[in-house]
């Protein structure tokens, strides 16, 4: 792999574990369908994510995750394990995109770049959606939700087809994400 072809996987899977952040299984039915299409090669390792069995499970996994998260309260209980899902799958991303790197490193990288975005976002995420429950009892959760199900597929169409501006789009959305807990933090 060259260091372009290095560079661009790198942040494309970052631009996919940022989406990860906001839905799971949403940036990795796009990974599958990109690599479907031959729009990206896969690390032949994880090659399993481009066939149509995945293509299928992400997909009905992507709409039952989105639609569970319409639903106020549920959309709580999926927080607390799409922390540790999101961490998953930002590390499936960048890792599937390393192509031809040594092992150690590709999961290196994958670990931190990819698990460590993918994680600090559903942070994010999470604090929003307490935020909006706190302040309208849970009403305004479906209008978090689908904007956050919105983030993600723009972030994940974004990483896959402009790695470059989709990156862009991550570091500006971890300038808000940063905002967001300054401001919860500064004594008011």
């Amino acid at each position: 792999m060259s260091t372009p072809e290095w560079i661009v996987g790198i942040l494309a899977g970052i631009g996919l574990a940022a989406a990860s952040g906001f839905r799971v299984f949403l940036p990795m039915f796009v990974l599958s369908l990109a690599a479907r299409m031959h729009w990206i090669e896969l690390n032949e390792h994880l090659s399993w994510l481009g066939s149509g069995t995945a293509s299928v499970i992400l997909g009905v996994a992507m709409v039952v995750e989105i639609l569970a998260y319409l639903i106020p309260w549920v959309d709580h209980m999926l927080d607390v394990i799409a922390i540790p899902l999101a961490g998953i799958a930002g590390t499936l991303a960048v890792a599937a995109l390393l192509k031809d790197t040594d092992p150690a490193l590709t999961w290196t990288l994958a670990l931190i770049a990819g698990g460590g975005t993918a994680t600090a976002v559903q942070a994010g995420t999470t604090a929003t959606r307490a935020t909006s429950t706190a302040t309208t009892g849970g009403l305004a959760n479906p209008l978090v939700s689908s904007t956050e199900s919105f983030m993600s597929l723009v972030v994940s169409l974004l990483a896959v087809v402009a790695p470059v501006i989709g990156f862009l789009l991550v570091l500006l959305l971890f300038y808000l994400i940063y905002r967001l807990f300054r401001r919860k933090k500064s004594p008011s």
